[in-house]
């Protein structure tokens, strides 16, 4: 079985990425079919079952695919992540950034008045430590995936500059798994997530090939936006357009939300570039 396996390291990248997403979809459809049917009744739950069981079972396939594959053992480390103190360090450096740039966007537009923050209530620690789980979980798997798998697969057989912008446009795609309308009504968003993917690939290369500080930035920026938002401390005035500040108030869809990304955007170039 190794033998046959091996033989996936000379296809064409695009196809090795289509057959690991089909064994991951074959391996998924069995738990989505008993979780649909054993708890319809509760979306939420059946979410939260569902998206735990594929990342587990991504986990799984990773490993799997690197021994496989590639003949390689080191399996975690091989795409970037290994559970030592310092990449758990640069993770929570990464997490400070990216906390700091989020939270720094809507400072600056309180202080122009483009929006009011409220004061935190004790249900705001509540959603803090809610929020900060969610986001290390969600910047744990994407990142694992996106600049983790994909990424190393492309470079395989693209130059660098070429892998990058494949795997940010391909990180933004894929956020777009969703109805049309909902396509359409988040679209302006779209250039900012490229960003987003092209500044977590310059981290990881900062980083000297190794997942930390990815982590960190990309939890950060969710941890900061998810404790404003959900607790309700954002209010709004209309002393500019929602293109400024974000269309339906997402950040990514408004000037002021690109243009701090490219501020970080330019600090990640500029320091993976010194770096290497």
């Amino acid at each position: 079985m190794r033998v046959g396996l091996s033989s996936i390291a000379y296809l064409p990248v695009v196809v090795r990425i289509i057959i690991f997403a089909l064994f991951l979809l074959f391996c998924w459809t069995p738990f989505l079919l008993i979780i649909h049917i054993g708890v319809s009744k509760d979306a939420n739950l059946a979410s939260i079952l569902a998206m735990s069981i594929v990342g587990i079972e991504f986990l799984i396939l990773l490993k799997l695919w690197s021994y496989h594959v590639y003949q390689i053992s080191s399996g975690f480390e091989y795409y970037g992540w290994e559970w030592t103190p310092t990449s758990c360090l640069k993770a929570l450096q990464g997490l400070g950034l990216g906390l700091s740039f989020c939270l720094g966007l809507f400072f600056l537009e309180s202080i122009l008045g483009w929006l009011h923050i409220s004061p935190p209530s004790f249900d705001t620690y509540l959603i803090a430590f809610q929020g900060l789980m969610s986001a290390l979980a969600v910047a744990f798997f994407e990142e694992l995936f996106f600049r983790g798998f994909i990424l190393c697969e492309l470079e395989r057989n693209l130059n660098k500059s070429v892998a990058l912008i494949s795997t940010s446009l391909l990180f933004a795609t894929l956020h777009f798994i969703k109805p049309l309308s909902e396509i359409i009504k988040t679209l302006p968003q779209f250039p900012a997530l490229i960003l987003l993917g092209m500044i977590l690939v310059w981290a990881k290369r900062l980083n000297c090939g190794r997942l930390g500080l990815s982590i960190g930035i990309h939890a950060g920026l969710i941890w900061g936006y998810y404790i404003l938002n959900v607790g309700g401390l954002l209010i709004y005035t209309s002393n500019v357009p929602q293109w400024l500040t974000g269309i339906n108030h997402n950040p990514l869809s408004g000037l002021m939300g690109l243009l701090f990304l490219s501020l970080l955007a330019q600090q990640m170039k500029s320091r993976s570039s010194n770096h290497r």
